[in-house]
C-alpha cells in the first residue's frame, strides 16, 4: 500500500509539473500576433500524415532518417507498456493485461523487446555521429555547451530506460520459472531472457532487481517528460501541431502585409478605419512578439538537426547566417519576454529586442531567399518567415536598407525596373547587338 501511495503522489507531481511548464510555453507562443492557418482541414491533416507520422521529409538522409525511425517507433510503441506499468503501480497489481489478453501478449511484449534494442541500436549511432564521427551540421557557433549537452543527455536516458526495461523482463523471467511471489508465468521474454543468465540466481536478489528496474524505468520516464519543456525535444510533441498549422501557398510566395495595406486603403478612403484593436501598426518584426504566433511555435519545435544551415548557400560559402540559429534565438528571446511577464508582469521592458541583441542585421542581410532551408526541414518549420519580417521592419520602419538595396528601390520608383536605365533606353542593347 505505501507504495502504491508513493508511486500515485509521483505520478501527479509528474503530471502537475508538466503541464505547469507546458502551459507556460503555450503563453509564451500565443504572445505572438494572429494568423489564420486553419483553412483547408483535409490538405492539413494530410500534410500532418505525411509529414510528422510519416517523416517522410526524413528520407533525403537515409541512416539517420531508419535510425530516427527506430528510436520514434520504440517511443510510441514500447510507451504503450507505460499504461500496464501505471495501472500496476496504482492497484499493485503485476502485468494485469497478461491474462486479459492471452497469447497476444505475449506478442505485444516481445514486439516491445526488438523495438527496445533497436532503440539501443539507434541511440549508440547518433551518439557516435555526434561525439566520434562529429558531422559538421551538429556544429556551428549557435552550437554551445548546452545544445550539444541536451542531445547526448536525451539518448543517454533512452539508453538507461532500455536497459532497465529489458533488466525487468530478464528478472521477471527468472522470478517466473522460480514461481517466485506474485511472478505468474505470464509470457516469455526472447530478448531479455538472452541477459537473464548474467544475473543473480537468488529469487530475492531478483526480486530486488526487478522492483529497482520498474521504478526506474517509470520515474525515468516521468522525469523524460519533465525535461521535454526545458529541451529541444519538445518536437516531439509540437512537430504534429507544427506541421497541421503548416503554410500550404506555393514556397516564397509573400502575402499582402496588413499594415500595408491599411495605409493604403486609409490614402484612398480617408474614412476608412483599420481594425487594429488599439494596437499600434508596425511594419515587419523588431522583437519576438512583433511574430505570428506560427513563428513562435516553429521555433519552440526545432530540433536543432542542422539541415537547415547545412544546405544554407550563405552559410556554405562562409557567412555569418545560419537558420537554425534564428530559430534558436526566437526561442531563447520569446522564452525571455515569458520570463519577464512572469518575475514583473506585462508592462515591464527589458530594453532588449530579438533584432540586435539576438540577430544580427549581418545575418538577416547575408539570406539570399532561396528556401532552401524551408524544403530540409523535417518538420515544416520556416526561418525564411522570420528574417522576411525582420528585413521589413529595417527597411520601412528605419529606413536603414543597405545602399544597394536603396539604389534599386530608387531605380523601381523611378524607371519601373531595378537598373538605372529609363523605359526608353531599356532596349538600347538591342539595338546595338
Amino acid at each position: 500500500m505505501i507504495s502504491q501511495i508513493l508511486f500515485v503522489l509521483i505520478l501527479i507531481a509528474a503530471i502537475y509539473l508538466f503541464s505547469k511548464n507546458a502551459g507556460k510555453i503555450r503563453r509564451n507562443i500565443l504572445l505572438g500576433r494572429d494568423v489564420n492557418r486553419s483553412d483547408r482541414p483535409a490538405e492539413r491533416w494530410l500534410v500532418m500524415a505525411k509529414v510528422a507520422l510519416g517523416q517522410t521529409k526524413m528520407t533525403k538522409r537515409p541512416v539517420a532518417a531508419v535510425m530516427h525511425f527506430f528510436i520514434y517507433i520504440g517511443f510510441i510503441i514500447i510507451n504503450l507498456e507505460v499504461l500496464e506499468i501505471m495501472i500496476d503501480g496504482i492497484f499493485g497489481s503485476h502485468r494485469i493485461f497478461s491474462k486479459p489478453l492471452g497469447s497476444l501478449y505475449g506478442l505485444l511484449i516481445g514486439g516491445f523487446e526488438v523495438l527496445a534494442i533497436l532503440v539501443l541500436t539507434a541511440c549508440v549511432v547518433f551518439l557516435a555521429r555526434r561525439n566520434i564521427i562529429r558531422l559538421k551540421r551538429f556544429s556551428g557557433t549557435e552550437m554551445t555547451a548546452w545544445p550539444k549537452s541536451d542531445a547526448n543527455y536525451i539518448l543517454f536516458i533512452e539508453i538507461c530506460l532500455m536497459t532497465a526495461f529489458l533488466t525487468m523482463n530478464a528478472a521477471d523471467y527468472k522470478l517466473q520459472a522460480l514461481h517466485f511471489g506474485h511472478y505468474i508465468q505470464a509470457v516469455s521474454f526472447p530478448v531479455s531472457s538472452l541477459i537473464a543468465p548474467l544475473l543473480s540466481g537468488n529469487a530475492n536478489t531478483l526480486a530486488i532487481i526487478e522492483r529497482g528496474c520498474w521504478w526506474f524505468h517509470i520515474i525515468g520516464i516521468l522525469a523524460f517528460l519533465n525535461y521535454l519543456p526545458y529541451s529541444k525535444h519538445f518536437h516531439i510533441l509540437l512537430a504534429f501541431p507544427n506541421t497541421w498549422y503548416s503554410n500550404l501557398e506555393p514556397k516564397g510566395e509573400f502575402s499582402n502585409m496588413a499594415s500595408v495595406t491599411n495605409e493604403v486603403k486609409a490614402m484612398l478612403d480617408p474614412s476608412f478605419v483599420p481594425e487594429n484593436n488599439g494596437e499600434i501598426a508596425r511594419f515587419g518584426a523588431k522583437d519576438a512578439t512583433d511574430l505570428t504566433w506560427k513563428n513562435l511555435m516553429e521555433a519552440y519545435t526545432c530540433t536543432e538537426c542542422g539541415r537547415c544551415t547545412s544546405v544554407c548557400p550563405a552559410n556554405i560559402t562562409g557567412k555569418l547566417l545560419s537558420p537554425r540559429k534564428i530559430m534558436m534565438d526566437t526561442r531563447d528571446r520569446i522564452t525571455e519576454v515569458g520570463n519577464n511577464l512572469d518575475k514583473h508582469g506585462k508592462d515591464h521592458n527589458d530594453g532588449k529586442a530579438l533584432l540586435d541583441d539576438y540577430i544580427t542585421r549581418e545575418e538577416l542581410w547575408a539570406c539570399t531567399t532561396c528556401n532552401a532551408c524551408v524544403e530540409a526541414c523535417p518538420v515544416n518549420i520556416n526561418p525564411l518567415e522570420i528574417i522576411t519580417e525582420m528585413r521589413s521592419y529595417i527597411v520601412m520602419e528605419e529606413s536603414q536598407a543597405p545602399a544597394s538595396l536603396n539604389n534599386m528601390f530608387g531605380n523601381v520608383e523611378n524607371n519601373g525596373a531595378p537598373w538605372k536605365y529609363s523605359n526608353a533606353d531599356r532596349f538600347n542593347w538591342a539595338e546595338k547587338n
